[in-house]
């Protein structure tokens, strides 16, 4: 699950690998985390660096560290504070556009990928994701619990991801998303709407789940651009939105 930390921001990269991993899903609440000695060697970093990140996540709430025998590290919350998501961030404002045309040129397909190979078990990931969504409408309380909502959101479109069965996809997914969170962050301040991504979500289930092409590629076109709409307007700069010939739609294996 853990990578070697090949960056000299180390105890960075170390506490956005573990949360990735959160975040995204891959570890849940009460998982236990490898033992201290175990991580560092996954992750080729000292031991101190690493309770230096494990020491920001206890404080924030994502781990909790239970002391002497029989303790160890094990996951607290699914949810990863937003000063978490933005620490060590060195993107650029104007790297923004370059992310969106990223995933305008990848996720679309990407979405198809899923429904030409989507089993049962990635269609009850996405539906689980999902349903905690509607929870969270449920209780009335996305005002004060907007950036849950926006990590499901995340949770969802790597479930995506998941679903192609492609392992470069996943991890090119990844590195989308997350530059994605860090560009809402910084500026892709687009009115929170529940409903909407309540209804899109179970547009983009449905159309994975009936393998229908070209109804993924208009939903993920409507999905796409709520953000890239935002974009445009607030700084007048066009993005990619035809799809190059060379991307068009998978078909279906026979």
């Amino acid at each position: 699950m853990f990578q070697p930390v090949q960056t000299r921001r180390t105890f960075e990269e170390a506490v956005t690998q573990i949360t990735d991993s959160i975040a995204h899903g891959e570890l849940r609440e009460g998982d236990r985390l490898p033992s201290e000695r175990e991580l560092a060697a996954q992750m080729q970093i000292s031991r101190p660096t690493l309770r230096e990140a494990i020491r920001v996540l206890a404080d924030a709430g994502v781990v909790a560290v239970t002391p002497g025998p029989g303790g160890g590290m094990t996951v607290a919350s699914e949810y990863v504070p937003r000063e978490i998501v933005m620490r060590g961030s060195r993107m650029r404002l104007s790297e923004i556009p370059g992310v969106l045309e990223a995933r305008r040129l990848v996720e679309p397909r990407v979405a198809q990928l899923a429904a030409a190979r989507a089993n049962d078990e990635d269609l009850s990931r996405l539906e689980r994701v999902l349903e905690q969504q509607r929870l969270l409408v449920g209780r009335g309380r996305i005002a004060a619990e907007e950036d849950r909502f926006l990590q499901l959101d995340t949770r969802f479109h790597l479930a995506i991801a998941r679903a192609s069965g492609n392992t470069t996809v996943i991890s090119l997914m990844r590195t989308i998303l997350r530059r994605l969170e860090i560009a809402r962050d910084m500026a892709l301040h687009v009115p929170l709407v529940p409903d909407w991504t309540l209804d899109i979500h179970q547009r983009t289930l449905a159309a994975i789940g009936n393998g229908d092409l070209d109804e993924v590629d208009r939903v993920m076109d409507e999905h796409l651009a709520k953000v890239e709409q935002t974009w445009e307007r607030e700084t007048g700069r066009t993005l990619l939105r035809r799809t190059p010939d060379f991307l068009l739609p998978l078909q279906r294996d026979e």
